[in-house]
């Protein structure tokens, strides 16, 4: 039975229908949940929403809920940005523990092909010239954002597996879980992070208004093409905002994540400041997933060295937001190939939160013997293990065609 109540009087052990008012008003990820910690508690009632339906048949009433403890002090306005190089995640954040690749990988799995529908269905209703309700969207989102706080290499890393056909969509689904990842990394507050989250899920829905023969073109575009592509973040941004309840931070990655630090990117050339932080963030995360995906039109370079050319762009990115991207994905990212100090190769199959140098890997070959060894799973950085990565190597020349099976498997 749905009963709607006043705010103040909402108790620990109710369970929470729905919250009134827009999503952009309300401090969660989700709208129905059992209300069972404090701080979820401080935060509603501190958050300005009137009033919220719950469901008496699955959580406390009114009359038979524990009484809540009065805040301590006034809950602190959201902030506009985080000190660079923040903490990881806000204080107070409902966050998943994280786990190891292999636990994480099949159901992220299973989350990447709900995913792929999803979004195919957002996006077929954009072309069709429907608005699109971003308050749908978040339960994708929550589901995207707490498969990252479990391990953030799953969800990647699957999703940069995507083919040419579904390129777009999974683009889509893979720069979300990427931004959610940095915005973490970042010290960005639960509000933001699923602001961030949700504009890597819409960034590239201007994209559902160009011809499909030019987004869909094997080869190179032509100048008067790549002109009419150029368009796609202002289509995505008036379709964002003529649908409305969409927060002005999502549309503004919508419009400027294709600008560059150094004024040369588009639409509007905007240069250094004038660009925001979660646009700065789009840029790295939009680019960075494009350029290790097959596309219809070129082959994807490895993760490791895909961060190496990123490195080199002067006057692409916000260099604090591209180092803390490294962080967040690692500076060998899962799948990729290293030569370790003993002669061997292997495969990058998780990360270690603790030494960006030092991931789990699987070896598989000896550059010395140049023949295939037992595989063996090495965690680097234990104190046990004396090898170490000496350098990455191009999978293309050792004609490694494979190497995603060996984290990807569990899947």
């Amino acid at each position: 039975m749905l009963k709607k109540i006043p705010t103040p009087q909402v108790r620990l052990g109710m369970y929470i229908q729905a919250l009134e008012g827009s999503w952009l008003s309300h401090p969660f990820w989700k709208t129905r949940f059992v209300l069972s910690e404090p701080a979820d508690l401080e935060a509603l009632q501190s958050s300005g929403v009137p009033a919220v339906v719950i469901d008496i048949s699955r959580g406390c009433d009114v009359g038979d809920a524990a009484p809540a403890a009065a805040p301590a002090t006034p809950a602190a306005p959201l902030a506009s940005a985080p000190a660079p190089m923040a903490p990881a995640a806000a204080a107070g954040a409902q966050v998943p523990a994280r786990v190891g690749m292999g636990e994480e990988v099949a159901r992220a799995a299973q989350l990447v092909n709900r995913s792929r529908q999803a979004v195919m269905s957002l996006f077929g209703e954009a072309r069709m010239g429907r608005a699109i309700d971003a308050e749908q969207c978040l339960p994708l989102v929550e589901d995207v954002a707490n498969s990252v706080a479990r391990n953030p290499s799953a969800l990647i890393s699957l999703a940069r597996l995507k083919t040419k056909d579904d390129y777009t969509y999974m683009h889509s689904v893979a720069v979300c879980a990427l931004m959610v990842a940095l915005a973490r990394q970042l010290g960005l507050n639960e509000e933001q992070t699923r602001e961030a989250g949700l504009a890597g899920l819409l960034h590239d829905v201007g994209k559902m208004m160009m011809p499909l023969d030019v987004l869909n073109k094997p080869g190179a575009l032509t100048d008067a093409e790549f002109a009419v592509m150029r368009t796609h973040p202002g289509r995505g941004y008036e379709a964002l905002r003529e649908g409305g309840k969409v927060a002005e931070p999502v549309l503004d990655v919508c419009l400027h994540h294709h600008e560059k630090m150094d004024g040369s990117g588009y639409p509007q050339k905007l240069k250094g400041d004038e660009i925001s932080l979660l646009a700065r963030m789009g840029a790295v995360c939009d680019v960075y997933d494009a350029i290790t995906s097959n596309r219809p039109y070129k082959t994807a370079w490895d993760p490791a060295g895909s961060i190496q050319r990123m490195a080199q762009w002067q006057g692409h990115f916000d260099p604090v937001v591209f180092q803390s991207f490294v962080k967040s994905v690692g500076i060998f990212p899962v799948g990729t190939l290293v030569k370790l100090a003993s002669g061997r190769l292997g495969v990058v199959v998780d990360q270690n939160p603790s030494s960006l140098v030092a991931p789990v890997v699987k070896v598989f070959y000896s550059t010395r013997s140049k023949m295939p060894i037992p595989v063996q799973q090495l965690d680097l950085s234990q104190p046990d293990v004396s090898d170490k990565i000496v350098g990455r190597e191009s999978p293309q020349d050792w004609g490694f065609t494979r190497l995603d099976e060996f984290w990807s498997r569990a899947a």
